[in-house]
Parts: structure tokens; sequence; C-alpha cells
């Protein structure tokens, strides 16, 4: 009997202490999701992970990612709109120079991510970049077209088309102020001496730019289109950045023939290298 006894108290302490850790957990998720949502819900939530992503959407999905040569690459489905997604996991504001075929997607300038007008992400948010900006309420929308028919070719810079690029800058301690917005391309607020190159480095790019020959564009490859205007609205930020980035991101885009060529994806089963059709020619077709 006595044993019945010490068994029953055994279970009675397990029970109250497995209690409790649940009532502990369950009341630290449901603290969570309050301040993930405006209104208390109980559900049971994952901790983001500390990493951020950067997204091609085409009909709202993402295109599926193929990883080789070092490199992440995507399929470009010709004449599709697509948007960039790009996800912050910290507790801090952010900051993305984003590019597309090495133009700014604010302003279409080739310049450093550090010089470049930059796009602001909330703390735990994730933004959603469809088109080139071409003033404070208007975009373009992005589009995968060929070389000639792509936004850089129009501009005469066609080096760097096939590369989407996000450089993640956080907020040093200090409170961001808003100001009046201006022109998208033509700001001309003041910078400070230490974000200006020197004019020797002025003259080396000068330099550097008139050397250098723009390849011809091609209608085999992939770039981005300037597409649709649509409605955006968007305002300036003055914010101070820590110098040193704490993510640079890149996708490579080209169409599936060409990612075949590099090997990035296999061939399908069904689909024969065109030489193996070759071999499979004949004279005459086979007797009945």
């Amino acid at each position: 009997m006595s044993g019945i006894r010490v068994t029953f108290v055994v279970v009675a302490i397990l029970f109250l202490v497995l209690g409790s850790a649940l009532l502990a957990v369950r009341q630290t998720s449901t603290i969570v999701s309050a301040q993930g949502q405006s209104e208390k819900l109980d559900v049971w939530r994952q901790p983001p992970q500390n990493k951020f992503d950067l997204e091609v959407l085409v009909d709202g999905r993402p295109l599926a990612e193929y990883y080789a040569r070092g490199r992440t690459y995507i399929e470009a489905l010709k004449g599709a709109e697509y948007e960039l997604r790009i996800t912050n996991p910290t507790g801090e504001r952010v900051a993305v120079a984003l590019s597309v075929d090495g133009l700014n997607t604010i302003d279409a300038r080739h310049t450093s991510a550090w010089n470049s007008s930059k796009w602001v992400i909330e703390p735990f948010q994730t933004i959603t970049i469809g088109g080139w900006q071409m003033s404070s309420e208007r975009a373009r929308r992005f589009y995968f077209t060929d070389e000639r028919d792509s936004y850089g070719a129009k501009l005469g810079q066609t080096a760097n088309l096939g590369i989407i690029a996000a450089v993640i800058f956080r907020e040093r301690d200090r409170p961001a102020t808003v100001i009046p917005p201006s022109p998208l391309g033509r700001d001309d607020r003041q910078r400070s001496s230490k974000d200006e190159p020197s004019s020797s480095a002025n003259s080396r790019a000068g330099e550097a730019a008139k050397s250098t020959i723009a390849p011809i564009p091609d209608d085999d490859y992939a770039a981005t289109g300037i597409g649709r205007s649509v409605h955006n609205d968007v305002r300036w930020v003055d914010m101070n950045l820590d110098t040193r980035p704490v993510a640079d991101l890149a996708l490579r885009y080209e169409f599936y023939s060409e990612l075949l060529k590099l090997g990035v994806i296999p061939r399908r089963y069904n689909e024969p290298y065109p030489v193996r059709r070759r071999e499979d020619s004949r004279g005459f077709s086979p007797e009945p």
C-alpha cells in the first residue's frame, strides 16, 4: 500500500512539473505572437532565422533556385513580369542597395553599393519591389526579355546584364528623420566628404569608362526590360548606416537553354541533345 502511495505522489509531482513547463512555453509563444500581430493570437510560431533573403517572384510565387559554380541561378521566363522580395529577419532597420543588370532600381545609376540610393526595410519585415522607380509616385515593371530589348540596352549600359544584387546595411543607433522627397535620379542633397570620391578617383573612373567597350546586345541571353507604368509611392528617409554591409546577395538569371549549356540544370529526360537527335536521322523510313 505504501508503494502505491509513493508512486501516486511521484506521478502527481511529474504532472505538476510538466504542466508548469507546458504553461511557460505556451505563455511565451503567446507573447511572441502578440508582438508580431496587432491582436493576441494563440498560435505556435518558430523564431525567424537570422538570414536575409532575396527571392524573384512571378505571379506571386518564388522561382526555383539552382546552385552551381558557387552561385545561385534562376530561370528567366521570357515576357514574364517579376518582383523582388527581400526579407529582414533582424530586429534592426536596414537599408538595401538593390540593382538589376547593374543598374540601381531607384535611379538606374551604376555606382557602388555604398553610394547608391537604397530601400528601407523595418525590423522583421519584408518588402516587394516590382519595377524601376521613375518618380516619387510611379514605377515601371520588371520583365524578363532579351538583351536587345533590355532597359540597360536603352541606356547604353550592357556590361552587367543577367544579375540581380542586393547589398544590405544596418542602421546605426540614431533616429531617422523624414525629409521632403527630391526628384529621383537628381538627388542634390549634400553628402559628407567621406562619401565623396576624390578628384583623382573621379578622373580614373572617367578614363575607365571611356576605355570600356560595351558588349553588343544578343537576343539569345536574358535581361530585364522596362515595362508598364504602375503607381508606387515612395519617400526619402535620411539614415545613418554602418559602412560595412551585413549581407551581400546575388542571383544570376538566364533562359532555360543557357542554363542547360552552363550545366546548371539537367536536361529533361525526354529532351535529347541536338546531336543525338541527328544521330537518329535516316535516309528512308523503315519498311512497314
